[in-house]
């Protein structure tokens, strides 16, 4: 259990911590980040051969052998019980079904035109339709649903971002299998994500983390959605509540795939602080490449997008590596950010050290910039380390601003959230934006998103004020925590068992 409490300042001994001590955090950032060199990590980690980074791949198998061997340059440690700088995480590739069908009353869908499965096993049968208005998992759990395809809308009364509907329709699945129903059917018609946009997403190979759901080949359910442009199924089943469907699917292929996150620590100086740990993270995947015209440029070279956080956190290793702070430090590249936050998600599962240690949790991602006067820090207020991330920026001549697009739910959507949900604090520190405009959309996954597009005179002031606010947080004299009421708090308390 970590003690919240403020520690007394100690007598430094030695002639060279006292030398250290007597220099300020801004002085020591100064001294040991070479800015120049956390440039060129950028640019090994954008190459043209590095193909994008995808998850998977040959070629990020390239970038975590580079980023260990940094850690190995700067003097950052192995974590315990890992296979040296590298984290195994493990994923499957899965494919849906190449065919498929379903039939009800005068309405036909075909995989592949307006019909998505987002779970699929071999199913072919015929059975009674139990129409329902949304299928929360309440009215499944009411309803007579064994033995019944369920057909119903997607989302929920009143929710009209389609971002949430995946979610819904988790709870909904599993409610509807827990209560013996043989398929759930969704009725898709949201404007806002159109379908054929939505088809492209879900009729591709996806990532998961093995083993992580649940499903198996063996559950003979189906989780289906159809395209129902202007409510004509949905009429239709209102006027036709007793009639059958039939269902004709083929299970999703699945493929193992190696990934692995790479891990590095630095030791604390303070006898009792360096039981402490604080998170340093970005991930270091992209998403590949795409199939180009000859002479075209195919590649997503991932520049912004996140060459620059893991710039950011070899610049940190760079700096406590040679001069550590009081609380230990762990380095963590994560994969599969791309793929729905793999990585992070893993390392929550599973640290290398007991996750209650780890009491901070500074992330790096964004998209891109637009004003190189600011640094966007996404959670700023959230944590009672804010006036350290504030001071930090300002040292460098920048300026720190706040979530700038609260309606994209920006804090819940990188590696930061899996350590949130957890109760570790942990903001996201990004290049400065204003907006979602066009200056970000420009690059944020395009092939534009390259090394020689950024501006190093402005990343130069954010790699140090990074540096220099993670030094201070890790050598805060009372442990950080979320601020009081956070949605985060109670995760936090349970975590560090404050309540007792």
């Amino acid at each position: 259990m970590i003690k919240y409490r403020k520690y007394g300042i100690l007598i430094i001994l030695t002639s060279f911590s006292g030398f250290v001590q007597a220099q300020t955090d801004v002085d020591l950032t100064k001294q040991t980040v070479d800015t120049n060199e956390s440039a060129s990590h950028i640019w090994f980690l954008a190459s043209d051969e590095l193909k994008g980074r995808d998850t998977g791949s040959p070629e990020i198998d390239i970038a975590a052998s580079y980023i260990a061997a940094q850690f190995r340059k700067y003097g950052v440690l192995p974590v315990t019980g890992d296979s040296g700088y590298y984290q195994a995480v493990p994923l499957e590739a899965t494919k849906p079904p190449s065919q498929g069908t379903l039939h009800a009353g005068d309405f036909s869908f075909t995989i592949g035109e307006n019909l998505v499965a987002l779970q699929a096993t071999n199913i072919t049968a015929e059975h009674p339709v139990l129409f329902l208005e949304f299928a929360m998992p309440e009215e499944l759990t009411r309803e007579n649903v064994k033995g019944k395809i369920i057909i119903a809308k997607a989302g929920k009364s009143g929710e009209r971002n389609p971002r949430s509907f995946f979610s819904l329709s988790r709870d909904k699945r599993k409610a509807a299998k827990e209560n013996g129903a043989v398929a759930l059917v969704e009725l898709y018609n949201s404007t806002a994500f159109p379908w054929s946009m939505l088809l492209n997403f879900l009729n591709r190979e996806q990532l998961r983390l093995a083993g992580n759901d649940n499903e198996t080949d063996q559950d003979n359910f189906g989780h289906l959605w159809v395209y129902d442009p202007g409510n004509a199924f949905y009429a239709y089943l209102s006027d036709n509540k007793k009639i059958a469907a039939r269902i004709g699917l083929t299970s999703k292929e699945r493929t193992a795939v190696k990934a692995t996150n790479v891990i590095g620590m630095v030791e604390g100086t303070d006898p009792e602080l360096k039981n402490e740990y604080i998170l340093l993270s970005a991930h270091y995947d992209h998403i590949g490449y795409k199939t180009g015209t000859h002479g075209e440029d195919s590649i997503y070279n991932g520049a912004r997008d996140n060459a620059i956080g893991v710039a950011a956190i070899l610049s940190a290793a760079q700096g406590f590596g040679k001069y550590p702070p009081k609380r230990s430090v762990i380095f963590l590249a994560c994969t599969g950010e791309e793929k729905g936050l793999l990585g992070s998600k893993w390392f929550a599962e599973n640290p290398p050290v007991a996750l209650h240690k780890i009491v901070y949790n500074l992330n790096i991602d964004g998209g891109g910039y637009n004003d190189v006067t600011k640094v966007s820090i996404v959670g700023l207020h959230r944590t009672t380390a804010e006036k350290h991330l504030i001071s930090a920026v300002h040292d460098f001549g920048l300026e720190p601003i706040a979530d700038p697009a609260p309606e994209q739910n920006l804090f819940d959507r990188s590696d930061n959230v899996s350590f949130a949900a957890k109760g570790i604090p942990a903001p996201t520190f990004s290049t400065g934006f204003t907006s979602f405009d066009e200056e970000i959309m420009k690059y944020y996954h395009q092939v534009t998103d390259e090394a020689e597009s950024l501006d190093y005179d402005y990343l130069a002031k954010y790699f140090l004020s990074y540096v220099l606010a993670a030094r201070r947080i890790a050598n805060m004299e009372e442990t950080p925590f979320w601020t009081k009421g956070d949605k985060y708090e109670e995760a936090g308390r349970k975590l560090y068992e404050l309540n007792k």
